[in-house]
């Protein structure tokens, strides 16, 4: 079962997404999966079936452009997206849960990265007293510290580009990206920063 859209609703939402603009249906399942954060992706075979039926009772038209069938609202359709508006804000608020949830996967990230590097300090400072190797301690501890920056320099640039390419794609696609997702994103990314502040001792 779709973890947004309950029995009844996945209709109706077809119904919303044809009201802002016609579409064809690889669109339709592409807009599905934006909205839910990519937590729904349904098959042809779950939304072509439902655009038929749409078009058997006559919300919905269909035509020929190229390759791609297009599918547009009526205007009985569209009556009916107006007398359920209540329904689809419903709906709209699980899609806005489905959102908050990818500002949780980057917080999720967050959290894992900064303990991997953790983790890479510790080791370092342990290897380091617990080396055998002549003395000169200063220089080898500044080499292994460098090498440990440029990691967590690799580390950051990665997250920073594949964060960055997520919204964009997000909004690109003219979807909503909500305040508090990125209220969310800047308070995990400064408790992370506190986090290795703490580790580095300071």
């Amino acid at each position: 079962m779709s973890p947004v859209f309950s029995h009844g609703d996945l209709r109706l939402y077809l119904l919303n997404l044809l009201d802002e603009a016609p579409r064809h249906g690889y669109d339709i399942i592409q807009a599905l999966s934006d909205r839910t954060g990519g937590t729904y992706t349904p098959s042809a075979g779950t939304v072509y079936p439902r655009l038929a039926k749409l078009e058997e009772e006559g919300l919905v038209t269909k035509s020929i452009d190229g390759r791609k069938t297009v599918y547009e609202i009526t205007a009985a359709g569209r009556a009916e997206v107006a007398s359920r508006a209540g329904d689809l804000e419903g709906i709209e608020a699980g899609l806005a849960d489905s959102v908050r949830l990818i500002a949780d996967e980057v917080r999720g990230s967050v959290r894992e990265a900064m303990k991997s590097l953790r983790a890479d300090l510790a080791a370092s400072a342990r290897e380091e007293r617990d080396s055998d190797a002549p003395p000169s301690p200063a220089d080898d501890s500044r080499g292994r510290s460098r090498e440990q920056l440029h990691r967590a320099d690799a580390i950051v640039n990665d997250f920073r580009g594949r964060l960055r390419a997520e919204l964009r794609t997000h909004v690109a696609r003219g979807r909503l990206l909500e305040t508090g997702v990125i209220d969310d994103l800047a308070a995990s990314l400064e408790s992370a920063l506190k986090d290795l502040r703490s580790a580095l001792g300071r």
